[in-house]
């Protein structure tokens, strides 16, 4: 099976998570997406995310009317900080699948810090890294050795984020036409972002 392991907070997960998923595995021809929620990311301030559990349950409810889509707990099992390289290994131990059908998505924003993460170069022995580009992203800010070694996705580029998601509900704003009704639904019924 060709796989693609799409990492991320997911606090919210949004129509842009979704449409970029959809949008990859018709374009790249993959049998499965899977959602790898993180438990603690190296990342994020982890004073402003959601429960673990809470975005959890998100993700199985953006998700849960794809038959292409699965959701890994993965990071989650394991607790601690979520570093890609061992989301990939772990991943591969219990799949059996080969390098070369498993491939990691990130966006063009990610890939500009991708020399500051964790075996940076193992990642790219143990799978295939796709990434989906966003505005304003110049292939020359990458050193040559990563790019080498990374694929491009064609595809549409949706400008939504969860952190807009976040500020616009503390506003008192729509968050319509970002998230899914049930996500809506669901972050109104637990008072999430207030």
């Amino acid at each position: 099976m060709k796989i693609c392991l799409f990492g991320g907070t997911f606090d919210p997960p949004h129509l842009g998570h979704l449409i970029l998923a959809q949008t990859i595995y018709e374009a790249e021809h993959f049998d499965q997406i899977v959602f790898v929620p993180a438990y603690k990311s190296p990342h994020k301030d982890r004073s402003v995310v959601s429960s673990v559990d809470l975005r959890k349950k998100m993700v199985k409810i953006a998700i849960q009317e794809n038959p292409n889509f699965v959701m890994s707990e993965i990071e989650i099992d394991r607790g601690g900080v979520s570093y890609s390289i061992d989301t990939i290994i772990d991943y591969k131990k219990k799949t059996g699948t080969d390098s070369k059908k498993l491939f990691y998505l990130i966006g063009s924003d990610s890939l500009k810090t991708f020399h500051s993460w964790r075996n940076p170069e193992q990642i790219l022995d143990e799978c295939q890294i796709i990434v989906a580009i966003r505005p304003g992203f110049r292939p020359s800010d990458i050193d040559n050795k990563i790019l080498a070694k990374i694929q491009f996705a064609n595809i549409p580029r949706i400008e939504v984020s969860s952190t807009e998601i976040r500020r616009r509900w503390i506003e008192g704003k729509t968050i319509r036409y970002m998230v899914t009704q049930q996500i809506w639904e669901y972050i109104n019924e637990h008072k999430l972002y207030l």
